[in-house]
């Protein structure tokens, strides 16, 4: 069995092959035998893809997605080494609750896991975990890795003032004349923080009392896939009432499909959309798509009016990952986005740093070890987090291609 970083630096060979002949052959060169060896290793770069996916299955059955897996591997590299004093007592009190712990204990457990609700064995977990948690949650994917992430320790909304200076311009005046007076008009985007939940995550006495599991790994894993999950739903397609504002709620609509085009994208409408977002956005150097998986298989058989791919696979190469492109945009894969179907906003294009994303104070951790689960073998545990999400612009930094009614 072939190791996954084998896999991968076979598929960056290929993807560098794919990368140098369509430079190689730009305009009226392009023709069926070059179409058919960029075939060839876009179906080799999809078989690795498979294989890699089978080997991951195999090395991971915790896992529940490829998604997961990425949440995983970051969760392991950072657990690597020995563990902090502040560690060795979370571990502690993960397996054995409170009555783990002696007073000396609980002296220095308040110093790194406060607590407001000590009667309920909530605790705030310690900084070295909550980094982790946070680690793993940029790894999920989705919004999170694209946008401006900020922390704060208060729970008050924070206002962004927003202006939409992409219309302005100034004057040529003759001499001794009057300037035109042209104040801008001034907005105010709120970000508020929301609470999210992992629920209840059972786990069985035999994992607590096996030395040779990893718990902090386990419970570490479990709870970042679930908060990711749940956060990036929300702060894709989250309404802004009594939940964040989605990014897909909060762009404008770039492009709408002609008719027919319910479940397809054709190259026209992508270009459009493209610029659609204003090019002072553009220059900014931030711009991207995002789309789910299913429209991005779509939009990879493709072709410009030489007939030649618009996607272009990225690689893992010595000069840093190169990430899959099109028209030199990189895609952000989220599978929050709408799949393409009638009226659909499938697809996004532009500067999601101006997303904000807000994540207040830490991780609360609770352990449950009352009746309801003693009776079936399990400790139960749940986290709890804030954060909050919204579009601080207001001139069209993100837009949306929307697939046609009909």
């Amino acid at each position: 069995m072939q190791s996954i970083q084998a896999l991968r630096e076979r598929r960056a060979v290929v993807a560098q092959s794919i990368h140098k002949l369509l430079d190689e052959n730009q305009g009226d060169k392009w023709n069926s035998a070059l179409q058919d060896k960029y075939d060839q290793g876009m179906a080799e770069i999809e078989n690795i893809g498979k294989e890699a996916d089978r080997i991951q299955k195999v090395l991971d059955t915790i896992a529940e997605s490829s998604v997961a897996d990425s949440v995983r591997n970051v969760v392991e590299r950072k657990t690597h080494g020995d563990k902090t004093e502040a560690l060795q007592l979370y571990s502690k009190w993960l397996r054995g609750g409170d009555r783990a712990l002696n007073a000396e204990e609980w002296s220095a457990i308040r110093n790194t896991m406060s607590t407001t609700t000590s009667s309920q064995g909530g605790y705030t977990v310690p900084t070295e975990v909550a980094q982790q948690v946070a680690d793993a949650l940029k790894a999920y994917g989705g919004v999170r890795p694209v946008a401006d992430v900020i922390s704060t320790s208060g729970s008050n909304p924070i206002n962004f003032p927003t202006s939409d200076g992409t219309s302005e311009t100034g004057e040529l005046i003759a001499e001794n004349t009057t300037a035109t007076a042209a104040d801008p008009s001034f907005g105010v985007v709120t970000l508020t923080t929301y609470k999210f939940s992992s629920k209840i995550v059972a786990v069985p006495f035999e994992l607590l009392q096996d030395s040779a599991v990893d718990m902090e790994a386990f419970i570490r894993t479990r709870l970042a896939t679930r908060l990711g999950r749940v956060q990036n739903t929300y702060f894709t397609t989250g309404t802004g009432s009594s939940q964040p504002n989605g990014v897909v709620t909060a762009a404008s609509s770039g492009k709408v499909g002609t008719t027919g085009q319910t479940t397809t994208v054709i190259f026209d409408d992508l270009v459009d959309l493209v610029h659609s977002v204003d090019s002072a956005y553009r220059a900014l150097g931030n711009c991207r798509f995002m789309m789910n998986d299913a429209s991005l298989k779509i939009i990879r058989k493709l072709k410009d009016s030489q007939n030649r791919p618009i996607f272009i696979p990225g690689y893992d190469g010595l000069g840093g990952a190169m990430p899959d492109t099109l028209f030199g945009y990189p895609i952000q894969i989220n599978q929050d986005v709408a799949t393409m179907a009638a009226n659909a906003k499938s697809i996004l294009f532009g500067d999601f740093k101006f997303y904000k994303i807000r994540d207040e104070m830490g991780v609360t951790l609770f352990r449950f070890d009352d009746s309801a689960y003693i009776k079936l073998g399990q400790i139960g545990f749940l986290a709890w987090v804030r954060a909050g999400g919204n579009l601080a612009d207001v001139g069209g930094c993100i837009k949306y291609y929307a697939n046609s009614a009909t």
